[in-house]
């Protein structure tokens, strides 16, 4: 891919993983873009993330299999002919093509992780619990130091009052997404408090639930949706573009700290988002979202982990069990209602 005429430079942006993480990243791509207009920029990310890149002019989709080797993920992403490197990664691998970057006369820029603030949030002992700097302000600085110009503030800063209950439904109708599953078990509700959830908010005939999910999950949520009327599972039954569709037709989603939180939090959507061995102050809170939607059990274990990876230190997961169905449903009906 040439750098068009009309444009004074050629960004590559890389993000390989994880699906949440490339998902912040798409607002302030997007608000970058278009304070840049004549920039042009290629998104290198998971080939299932393009429908979130698309509709933007000036930004391209390169779908990249991160199991490749260095050299070959090199080849690949030199074939686009960046002028300037954005590596919002910064792991061994996309080092390494950062480096081969470099000996062939290419600048690069890279975020910078912070991991002795992560390694300090999450340790049991001496605990540091200052949040830590937000992904999304992190992505935003390494585009500072491709000296691009500034984003719109509306579209970069937090807000804790800008979303509101999508009122498209004049008859009351709601339409409520819950995705109760997440990557690692530190971050996944236990099952019978999604079931009660689902069942209060299923008892007020107005409301329309979907549940999100995989195509590994969908046998649970199918089962899940089979006792009420008014619930049905989405999951595994059309393409990832239908399901933002979808997501963006909410009013509000309840998740896990996972992908599905940053989706809809991409679409604008409000999230109730459910915490247990991760954390908001880990700088992974959804795109904008008011920081009282994020349901938390005050224990002096948390956060123990940073992505919800390691073993339970009580082998329990209390925090998880200590958020009530109940209490989600409140937050759920105070926002929408």
């Amino acid at each position: 891919m040439k750098k068009p005429q009309k444009y004074r430079a050629h960004i590559l942006v890389i993000r390989l993983s994880a699906l949440g993480d490339v998902a912040i990243l798409q607002p302030v791509l997007k608000a970058r873009a278009e304070a840049n207009s004549d920039v042009l920029f290629t998104i290198a990310a998971p080939p299932l993330l393009q429908p979130l890149f698309e509709g933007i002019d000036n930004v391209r989709f390169l779908g990249i299999n991160k199991r490749q080797s260095v050299c070959k993920l090199f080849a690949q992403l030199k074939a686009v002919e960046p002028t300037l490197v954005a590596d919002m990664h910064w792991v061994n691998r996309v080092i390494g093509v950062d480096m081969l970057f470099c000996l062939n006369g290419i600048k690069v820029r890279h975020i910078k992780k912070d991991r002795q603030a992560r390694k300090a949030l999450t340790r049991q002992h001496n605990k540091r619990t200052e949040p830590l700097k937000p992904s999304w302000k992190r992505y935003d600085e390494v585009f500072d130091a491709c000296g691009l110009n500034s984003a719109n503030p509306l579209l970069t800063q937090q807000s804790t009052n800008y979303w509101t209950a999508n009122d498209s439904q004049s008859d009351g109708h709601r339409r409520i997404g819950i995705a109760p599953f997440a990557q690692h078990a530190g971050k996944v509700w236990p099952h019978e408090h999604t079931q009660k959830l689902i069942e209060i908010l299923a008892s007020d005939k107005q409301n329309e639930i979907l549940l999100f999910g995989s195509k590994d999950e969908a046998t649970k949520l199918e089962d899940w949706a089979s006792a009420f009327e008014n619930v049905r599972s989405v999951a595994g039954k059309q393409s990832f573009a239908d399901e933002l569709r979808l997501i963006a037709s909410l009013n509000i989603m309840v998740s896990m700290d996972s992908a599905n939180m940053h989706f809809a939090s991409c679409m604008g959507i409000p999230v109730v988002s459910v915490w247990g061995a991760t954390h908001p102050a880990g700088g992974f809170k959804g795109w904008r979202q008011d920081p009282r939607w994020s349901m938390q059990a005050d224990l002096p274990c948390r956060p123990c982990s940073m992505y919800g990876k390691k073993p339970c230190l009580y082998g329990d997961y209390r925090c998880l069990h200590a958020i009530k169905p109940e209490d989600v449903a409140t937050m759920v009906k105070s926002i929408i209602c």
